[in-house]
């Protein structure tokens, strides 16, 4: 069975972060890298496959104004 080609997507991700490097603006946490394109991206094109590491980013929460 071929692998899943599902999308996987660094923005939704809990292990990415932005550097604030210009040269590196991207990385995760997972896999301890910072890279110039978005992680799922440079995963893709080494690998091959979709990022393994992903993990949703846990909803956020509203909190209810205050009367």
């Amino acid at each position: 069975m071929p692998p899943e080609k599902t999308k996987t997507d660094c923005w939704g991700c809990r292990h990415f972060h932005i550097t604030h490097r210009p040269s590196m603006p991207y990385g995760c946490y997972a896999m301890g890298f910072k890279s110039k394109m978005l992680p799922c991206l440079a995963v893709a094109q080494i690998d091959g496959n979709r990022c393994l590491s992903f993990q949703a980013k846990p909803a956020a929460t509203t909190k209810s104004p205050i009367d």
